[in-house]
């Protein structure tokens, strides 16, 4: 029995564990190809080589060597909104993740955040911080607010934290976002966690500088 050709997300999918680059990454670099003819991707070489009616070529090189051609629809990457954990969480993608012992990097970069994303998955650096503020709701209600500037290798965006959230990070943490959402706010990008968005610390700076002294002791 002849088996089911891949559909293009899940070659990108594979291709972007595979290759060890966020996939979001990747997405990103097709459009780019798109716009200038050409461009690179980590090691990666991603040129376009024209259309056939409303599909558009794409060749992936790596060392001069060719990695795969395919034709992407023009509609794919006008998409908005886009999930890329979805394009990640099919029982082909995580059969041929399991069965070449690879790790999917399936974080978005600040880089590629865009106005109006969902189900954003990030992980990124606190990098700067402001003192929480009471201020008023339009609801009458009272509540603590504070902004955190989030970094990776790509950029930085602010994150807003309300409430009890206002106090679980500090600068220097690193720290997962899930299903937070990007608004533009006075030509401003900015991260919402809302009332699905979760935040965690996986790296808490506050327990890296009390356990210095400690180290040093032992040294």
């Amino acid at each position: 029995m002849n088996q089911k050709k891949p559909t293009i997300m899940e070659q990108l999918a594979f291709l972007s564990v595979r290759e060890g680059i966020y996939l979001a990454e990747l997405y990103q670099a097709l459009i780019d190809a798109k716009e200038n003819g050409k461009t690179t991707c980590q090691s990666l070489e991603i040129s376009y080589r024209g259309s056939v009616k409303d599909e558009l070529i794409f060749l992936i090189t790596k060392n001069n060597q060719v990695i795969v051609q395919f034709r992407v629809t023009q509609e794919l990457l006008l998409k908005k909104n886009i999930c890329f954990e979805n394009w990640m969480n099919t029982d082909k993608i995580r059969r041929q993740i399991n069965r070449q012992g690879l790790s999917p990097k399936n974080f978005t970069m600040v880089q590629d955040l865009r106005h109006g994303m969902k189900k954003v998955k990030l992980e990124a650096k606190v990098i700067e911080t402001t003192t929480p503020l009471i201020v008023q709701t339009r609801y009458g209600n009272s509540a603590k607010v504070t902004n955190a500037w989030l970094a990776d290798e790509t950029g930085k965006i602010k994150l807003c934290l309300w409430n009890e959230q206002a106090d679980l990070v500090n600068v220097g943490d690193i720290v997962q976002i899930k299903n937070g959402s990007v608004f533009t706010f006075k030509g401003e990008r900015q991260l919402r966690l809302g009332k699905n968005g979760s935040l965690n610390v996986v790296q808490d700076q506050t327990q890296l500088i009390k356990q210095a002294p400690q180290a040093v002791a032992n040294a």
